[in-house]
């Protein structure tokens, strides 16, 4: 099953809701793992079922790139705030770094997001 993840910094989690919900059937298809706060509110504001991991800043980000070292993940959606500085900094740009490494797709624009998520379900 394809397996991706799904995470948003605090601005960009409203977003992320409405694209889940705008793209459930899809995603309903997809094995599904989350950062934390991300994950529990996509399980309280839909019907789907979310591998919860820690919050990006306690390490979420890093359980992440792990999955994706282990080859374990198709593609990650990370909708981030890209003017804000954010506290656990490093561990993003290191995931980033392990996505270009494995050749793994990361969308970080719904724009994108919804290319990843479409090319991901025709496979």
């Amino acid at each position: 099953m394809t397996r991706i993840a799904l995470i948003a910094h605090d601005d960009e989690k409203p977003e992320m809701i409405d694209f889940v919900r705008t793209h459930e059937d899809i995603l309903s298809g997809f094995d599904l793992v989350a950062t934390g706060t991300t994950g529990k509110r996509i399980m309280e504001e839909t019907g789907l079922d979310v591998e919860r991991k820690q919050s990006g800043p306690l390490g979420g980000d890093t359980q992440i790139g792990a999955e994706v070292a282990d080859e374990a993940l198709d593609g990650i959606v990370f909708l981030r705030d890209p003017l804000t500085a954010q506290p656990h900094e490093p561990d993003i740009t290191a995931l980033l770094r392990i996505c270009d490494v494995h050749d793994t797709p990361m969308a970080t624009t719904r724009t994108s997001a919804e290319f990843l998520i479409e090319g991901l379900a025709d496979e």
